[in-house]
């Protein structure tokens, strides 16, 4: 029975996305609730997440790219990229497991339904990449 045990956490050790929690840093405002529930989100999914307060996010976000129209209410830095907004998890994993040669990626505004943002969902989410060379649709959800 140890044996099985030993193999079975060995093999949890080297499962692809079972690794040690990817480091996220979120800018955000200090009042904003939203934020504190896309923290929490990130967290639930594995992330291990360090807020940021600031009354600086347009600052934030100029210094990382984040193009005009695509603003959200708070910044994400994580695995080398920007994700601006509240975008899914599974679209901030596949940008980590893909690699693309992209700055970030952006859920403009803060629509509802999106991971920390409350009502009901209106329609699909359209993510979009950004990078010098322009911005693209990256995901829709």
């Amino acid at each position: 029975m140890h044996r099985f045990v030993f193999g079975m956490l060995a093999l949890l050790a080297f499962a692809p996305g079972l690794n040690a929690a990817e480091k996220a840093t979120v800018y955000k405002d200090p009042g904003c609730g939203c934020c504190n529930e896309y923290i929490a989100y990130l967290q639930q999914h594995g992330f291990d997440v360090t807020a940021v307060n600031t009354r600086n996010l347009d600052q934030i976000k100029r210094q990382h790219g984040v193009p005009s129209g695509f603003e959200s209410c708070h910044t994400v830095l994580v695995g080398g990229y920007v994700v601006e907004g509240h975008v899914p998890v599974g679209v901030v994993n596949r940008l980590l497991a893909e690699r693309p040669a992209v700055k970030g990626i952006s859920l403009p505004g803060m629509p509802l339904g999106s991971p920390g943002m409350n009502g009901p969902k209106s329609g699909p989410f359209v993510i979009y990449s950004f990078s010098e060379q322009g911005q693209r649709v990256y995901a829709t959800e």
